[in-house]
C-alpha cells in the first residue's frame, strides 16, 4: 500500500472512493477504557497472525505495543480501526469494542470509525499540497468547516506552528522529516479524534526529531487516547503509561503499567525479552 493510498485510509477513504491466555489488559475499576478487545484472532491466509487477545486500552493514556518482528503488534494496531479490512486475506474473529460498541458489528460504518480512530504511519506520507491544505484535507473530506483558526490549532497541538507560522503556502514535502511527521500528526488531529494511533512514528526520525515526537505524544494523551507500537523498548518506558508485550506466535504475553512491565514482569519470557535476551 503506498503512502498515498495509506493518507487516504486516515480518514476512511479507500482508493475505489478516489480513484476508482496470557496476562490480559484488564484495567483496574478506576481507569476507564475506550477500546477493549476479546478473544480477538485474525488470520491472513493460513498464518495466525494474532491469538485470542484480550485487552482493555485506557482512556486518555498512552499505551505501547512493543515485542519482536512479526509478533503481531501492526496487526493489532490495524483491528482497532478495521485497517486490516484492506487486505484481501485478512479474516478477523472476536470483538473489538470501541466506547462498547463492536466496531466488527455489521451495522457499524468503517469509514465513519476511521475518522474517530486516526492514523499516523512509520513513514511520515504529506500530500503533495501546501502545508495547509495538508492539515485542512480531513476536514474538507468529512465537510466540516475550515478556518485559520482550526488549522492553527492543529499545527500547536502538533508542536509545529512556531517552525512553519508565515509558511503555510509552503510545499509539506519541503519540510524536513520529523517536521512532516508532526504535520501528519496535525492532519490526523484536525478532524478531533478520540484516538490516533501511530506505527512506529519515529523509527525513520533522527534522534532529535524522535525527542520531539515524544514530547508531543505526552502531550496528545492529555485530549486524545494514543496507542503507538514501538521497537524501542526505551522508548514505551519513557513515554506510555500502559505497556503490551507481544511475543512469538501473535500472543499477548502480558499487558500492565509501564513501570511493573520494565521493572517487575510477571512473565519470565517478557522478563526475557525486555532484558535482551532474545527478540
Amino acid at each position: 500500500m503506498s503512502n498515498t493510498d495509506n493518507s487516504l485510509i486516515e480518514f476512511g477513504v479507500t482508493g475505489s472512493e478516489t480513484e476508482q491466555t496470557p496476562e490480559t489488559g484488564t484495567l483496574t475499576e478506576d481507569t476507564q477504557s475506550i477500546i477493549s478487545t476479546r478473544g480477538l484472532d485474525v488470520w491472513y491466509g493460513d498464518d495466525h497472525a494474532l491469538q485470542d487477545v484480550d485487552m482493555d486500552i485506557p482512556k486518555n493514556r498512552v499505551t505501547a505495543i512493543i515485542g519482536p518482528s512479526g509478533c503481531g503488534k501492526s496487526t493489532f494496531l490495524r483491528c482497532l480501526n478495521r485497517m486490516n479490512d484492506m487486505v484481501e486475506t485478512a479474516r478477523i474473529e472476536g470483538e473489538v469494542r470501541f466506547n462498547g460498541t463492536n466496531v466488527y458489528d455489521d451495522d457499524v460504518d468503517a469509514i465513519a470509525l476511521r475518522r474517530q480512530i486516526g492514523m499516523v504511519f512509520q513513514h511520515p506520507n504529506p500530500f503533495p499540497k501546501s502545508i495547509y491544505d495538508n492539515v485542512a484535507y480531513g476536514l474538507r473530506v468529512q465537510d466540516k468547516p475550515v478556518n485559520d483558526e482550526i488549522i492553527e490549532t492543529a499545527l500547536r497541538r502538533a508542536a509545529l506552528w512556531d517552525e512553519v507560522e508565515g509558511q503555510l503556502d509552503k510545499s509539506a514535502r519541503d519540510l524536513s522529516g520529523g517536521q512532516q511527521q508532526r504535520l501528519c500528526i496535525a492532519r490526523a488531529i484536525a478532524v478531533d479524534p478520540d484516538v490516533v494511533l501511530m506505527d512506529e512514528p519515529a523509527s525513520a526520525l533522527d534522534p532529535v526529531a524522535t525527542s520531539k515526537i515524544e514530547d508531543l505524544i505526552e502531550e496528545l494523551a492529555e485530549e486524545y487516547t494514543v496507542v503507538i507500537v514501538t521497537h524501542n523498548m526505551q522508548q514505551a518506558a519513557r513515554i506510555s503509561d500502559k505497556t503490551a508485550v507481544f511475543l512469538t506466535g501473535g500472543k499477548l504475553a502480558e499487558f500492565d503499567d509501564t513501570q511493573k512491565i520494565f521493572e517487575n514482569p510477571e512473565s519470565q519470557r517478557v522478563e526475557d525479552y525486555i532484558t535482551g535476551k532474545f527478540g
